[in-house]
């Protein structure tokens, strides 16, 4: 059938290129003058006969081609790691069973339906559960400022960050002393 079909070869005229830096598409380009939309409208006409005829030759030499491979040339996929290939959504029945996919609930969705369950007194929650202790060493405060305290008085046991603070600290009395490491929950080393 190839050979009743006349191909018309595409001939191009040579055109000077005026800026390198422009798309080969764009109008300033374009040599019939007639604009970006007018080429398009020639070229698909002009190719749309000769087209039917390349898709032809080319699933013929497609299955030519498929005749002579001996193997398969596909890769078989790797398993994703981070994928479970056992994993099942939750829906029951999904799409296949003709409902409607369920959509997972957010955060907020799920504590509301928390609140309104039935809770006794005695069931654990996340504020009764008791964690364990950090690795991480704990942070140290000022006792009089509440600022980051790198340091502490060896005679009031108090905590300060800077030297204002500890000349402060020197001139307090022992009861305000004392009461500043009761709030701490330190015990008092002065009598």
């Amino acid at each position: 059938m190839a050979a009743q079909i006349p191909i018309v070869a595409a001939t191009s005229t040579p055109t000077v290129a005026r800026n390198s830096k422009k798309r080969p598409a764009s109008p300033s380009h374009n040599s019939s003058g007639g604009g970006y939309g007018a080429s398009k409208k020639k070229k698909l006409s002009a190719s749309g006969f000769a087209q039917g005829v390349s898709i032809e030759a080319m699933s013929e030499s497609k299955m030519a081609s498929s005749e002579l491979s001996s193997g398969p040339v596909e890769k078989a996929a790797k398993p994703l790691p981070f994928k479970d290939p056992n994993f099942v959504h939750s829906g029951h029945g999904g799409a296949v069973a003709g409902k409607k996919n369920r959509t997972w609930k957010n955060l907020k969705q799920i504590l509301a339906a928390e609140r309104a369950l039935p809770w006794q007194l005695n069931d654990p929650n996340y504020f009764s559960i008791d964690a364990p202790p950090s690795f991480k060493p704990a942070k140290k405060y000022s006792d009089v400022s509440g600022l980051l305290a790198n340091y502490t008085d060896p005679q009031s046991k108090l905590r300060f960050s800077t030297v204002e603070e500890f000349s402060y600290i020197r001139r307090l009395p022992s009861d305000v002393v004392t009461g500043y490491l009761t709030l701490r929950k330190a015990t008092s080393i002065v009598p």
